[in-house]
């Protein structure tokens, strides 16, 4: 026998499920319910809603061309850090997006850190941000963070300022104790107030984007009363298209029902032809790529994540795997990857964390074959 140790002389507490299984369980499948509580857990029909999309068409798309990327590693990504990005880390994530090609970049909360304002004004000062590059900002929808992001732009060239709420079922029940309406009015007196602090900093092209944080637990038919009262107090124009990003703050579905969410809402918002439709999935259940891709196939725009896949709890969506997704399907991402192995040890060091060894695309093993029959036709 092998020696042991602590693991194998230590207490099994793990046994096998031994409850009746389904009266309907087909006869060659021998396994039966577990213990586990899982009546504490409810659908997501019964949580939230049904979502029915008999006409749905998503599934028959075919991913052709790359959506508007946005990298939100400054952010989300940052937040969720043990240890956050110092300055010289930040610079560091920063310049390297620059190089990857991505256009939009989320640099921080500048209202909620002075780290981040600190950063926001070191970047703009520094003349660091490219013409063709635009950073965005996140903010409550509070009026005296508003006006504190606002301040940390002054100067910029390009920004977009993404301002949120959340609209959730369980969020208005429980967290704002609130009615439908006085959750909307947060929204629409954010967009009125961005407006107005916008015409004290004439010289920057300031864009718009407004989240339904924990949108996936809210209602569609409410997610879209929010963002058209939003956009009619905007007043997008095709020229000048309002962001709506819809996140999967938590993810609580599969990624066919966030498509068919996202398909309803694209047929149905207003100033459709005005608004760039934008992804935020994380991946909670362990399917953000496909949540996003599917979503983007169902008519979304445009997606924020994060490199290698970074961001609270289990992460937001890998922006390597969906771009390299593309690439190896023979569409161009419009991000470079070419070097991936200094993307990821610059991401290594920014985020101080390891990118996992069977990682899509950049782990260390992912094109390591250990068995006989797989090394052997790799090396014929």
């Amino acid at each position: 026998m092998p020696p042991a140790d602590a693991f194998t002389s230590g207490s099994r507490t793990t046994t096998p499920p031994s409850k009746p299984a389904p009266a309907d369980q087909p006869v060659w499948n021998t396994q039966k319910n577990s213990s586990m509580p899982t009546f504490r857990y409810r659908s997501f029909a019964e949580e939230v809603e049904q979502i029915s999309l008999p006409d749905r068409t998503w599934p028959d798309k075919v991913i052709d061309r790359a959506p508007q990327w946005c990298a939100v590693d400054l952010r989300d990504g940052n937040q969720a850090l043990i240890d956050p990005m110092s300055p010289a880390r930040k610079r560091r994530m920063f310049d390297l997006l620059v190089r990857m090609g991505y256009k939009e970049i989320e640099v921080g909360f500048p209202s909620a850190s002075q780290t981040d304002f600190d950063f926001v004004r070191e970047i703009i000062e520094d003349n660091a941000i490219p013409d063709d590059v635009t950073i965005q900002v996140l903010t409550q929808s509070r009026e005296e963070l508003i006006k504190r992001t606002f301040e940390a732009c002054e100067g910029a060239r390009n920004v977009i300022v993404h301002f949120y709420n959340s609209t959730s079922v369980l969020q208005r029940r429980v967290v704002f104790r609130a009615d439908k309406d006085a959750i909307k009015k947060i929204a629409t007196d954010a967009a009125s107030l961005v407006l107005e602090e916008a015409k004290k900093y004439p010289d920057t092209n300031w864009r718009w984007e407004y989240s339904p944080e924990s949108y996936t637990g809210t209602e569609l038919s409410y997610a879209k009363e929010v963002c058209d009262a939003v956009t009619e107090i905007l007043q997008p124009t095709p020229e000048n298209p309002v962001i709506l990003n819809l996140p999967a703050t938590v993810e609580m579905a599969t990624p066919n029902v966030y498509a068919d969410s996202i398909e309803w809402m694209h047929r149905n918002l207003a100033r459709r032809d005005s608004v760039i439709l934008s992804l935020h999935p994380h991946n909670d259940r362990g399917t953000g790529v496909a949540a996003a891709e599917l979503g983007y196939q169902a008519g979304a725009d445009r997606i924020e994540g994060c490199l290698f896949g970074n961001g609270e709890h289990t992460g937001n969506v890998c922006l390597v795997t969906l771009g390299l997704n593309l690439f190896t399907r023979g569409v161009d991402p419009q991000i470079d990857f070419s070097n991936i192995d200094e993307i990821r040890r610059t991401v290594e060091y920014c985020n101080q964390l390891n990118v996992p060894e069977r990682h899509p695309y950049g782990g260390d093993l992912v094109y390591t074959a250990f068995s006989g029959s797989h090394q052997d036709a790799i090396n014929k």
